[in-house]
């Protein structure tokens, strides 16, 4: 995605709000806002923003397990399911 046709001055925005939040949405791709020629912000639409929360939380998960397993600290399934059975046998 090229962003370069998605950036608009913060004098737009506030000529036409309404118009860039049905375009968000219906879009559904980011606008990056300039101010004295600058980029200064992203506007995204609730739902990708939503969408990109959830892909970053996965991805924390992801790294936070590669970083377990280059430190050691694993177990075999056969370990899992043993420990498991044995929480259930005192429940």
């Amino acid at each position: 995605m090229r962003y370069s046709s998605q950036v608009k001055p913060i004098s737009y925005l506030r000529a036409n709000t309404a118009k860039v939040l049905a375009q968000l949405a219906g879009q559904r791709e980011p606008l990056v806002i300039t101010q004295n020629g600058e980029a200064k912000a992203v506007l995204q639409d609730v739902a990708s923003f939503e969408e990109t929360q959830e892909t970053l939380a996965l991805l924390k998960t992801l790294a936070l397990g590669n970083q377990e397993l280059a430190a050691g600290k694993i177990k075999s399934a056969a370990e899992v399911a043993t420990r498991l059975r044995a929480n259930r046998a005192t429940d």
